[in-house]
């Protein structure tokens, strides 16, 4: 297995290369960018968009001979200004040169336009992103898994069908509007005012103990990671049964019955190490669902300032540096949980061996 870790390991470097490598060719090509993103702020006469230029760049020049589409009508200079503020004055190979080098030593660079760095946004907003993700996750595990477990000892009887009904039926409520609902009824859109609407925290957060910063804690992410499960935990639940159910009807469980073991040590003692393989082979993509993309409507629903809604802010603005950011920490994290994935596939059941692979 430590081969197998050192191979994974060795390859991780060359996986973030294809991929930034792929991202970058994406972005070159489509249409748009940060300096046609700027021009349409300046022809619309939005002046915080040429806030950052200096005064010379910013002179009327009735036509430019820019290769930018919209470029008519603003200043030559205007247009060198961003250039050379963007970092479009060089190659592209030049760019891309220099991005791998800094992405070596985790240099993001700067936002265009939030005038901070990409690592201190990724760090202001990963708490919330870390919290939604981890909290959704376990409490869908905690749920599903047993209530997989159940439904699968119990199959056909009116337990499983109901909990199936209940299961599809929240499955099928989309999750915004699920979000919509608690925040109408229980954070003081017409009824009740039970939760806050916005933020992890309350602004007093400083001023209060550890036991209440605790409890303001819970109290600001009840409603987000309530959001979150009731969507998630289906898929997880309807897998659980049926992996238990394959398990608990091969000839193994029959003998392990026969010799006159009870049914919590054939279920647990037997069936359950192989049957929660399949469900364990499907955690990472849950954790990385919950973590970032899955979290993306429940930050902006909730005002919720977190990693999956900074990259959608990047990417309306053109804002490569924290586009490519956010990319190269998601997909690192998701190498690295596909990695522990394998390795908890080992643990789980010994029989498994990646280095023969």
């Amino acid at each position: 297995m430590r081969n197998y870790i050192i191979k994974r390991l060795l390859l991780i470097p060359l996986t973030l290369l294809g991929i930034l490598t792929i991202n970058f060719v994406i972005i070159q090509m489509a249409p748009g960018g940060p300096v046609e993103y700027m021009l349409a702020k300046y022809r619309g006469m939005n002046v915080s968009a040429t806030g950052n230029l200096s005064a010379a760049a910013q002179m009327d020049v009735s036509k430019s001979s820019s290769q930018y589409q919209g470029a008519q009508g603003v200043p030559e200079d205007l247009v060198k200004e961003l250039e050379k503020q963007f970092g479009f004055d060089k190659p592209v190979h030049e760019r891309f040169i220099k991005m791998v080098a800094d992405y070596l030593c985790f240099d993001f660079g700067k936002s265009y336009y939030k005038d901070k760095s990409v690592w201190e946004l990724i760090k202001e907003r990963m708490p919330v992103s870390v919290s939604l993700g981890l909290w959704s996750t376990l409490i869908i595990y905690l749920v599903a898994i047993p209530l997989g477990i159940k439904k699968a000892v119990r199959d056909g009887t009116k337990f499983d069908v109901w909990t199936s009904f209940a299961v599809i039926v929240g499955a099928a409520i989309p999750v915004f509007l699920f979000a919509v609902f608690l925040i109408v009824f229980l954070a003081g859109g017409t009824y009740w005012q039970w939760f806050p609407l916005r933020g992890l925290t309350s602004a007093n957060w400083d001023e209060l103990s550890w036991p209440a910063k605790i409890a303001d804690y819970f109290w600001h992410i009840t409603l987000p990671v309530l959001t979150m499960v009731i969507g998630g935990f289906a898929s997880l639940t309807m897998l659980t049964k049926n992996s238990f159910i394959d398990e608990i009807n091969k000839p193994y469980v029959l003998t392990a019955k026969a010799k006159g073991l009870t049914e919590n040590q054939v279920l647990y003692g037997h069936v359950f190490r192989n049957a929660m393989l399949i469900v364990i082979a499907g955690f990472p993509n849950m954790l990385i669902k919950m973590l970032f993309t899955g979290a993306l409507l429940i930050e902006v629903i909730f005002s919720l300032n977190g990693l999956g809604l900074l990259g959608y802010e990047a990417i309306m603005t053109r804002d490569y540096p924290v586009i490519f950011g956010t990319l190269y920490i998601f997909a690192l994290l998701g190498l690295i949980l596909k990695l522990i994935s394998d390795i908890t596939y080992s643990i789980v059941d010994p029989r498994i061996n990646f280095e023969a692979a």
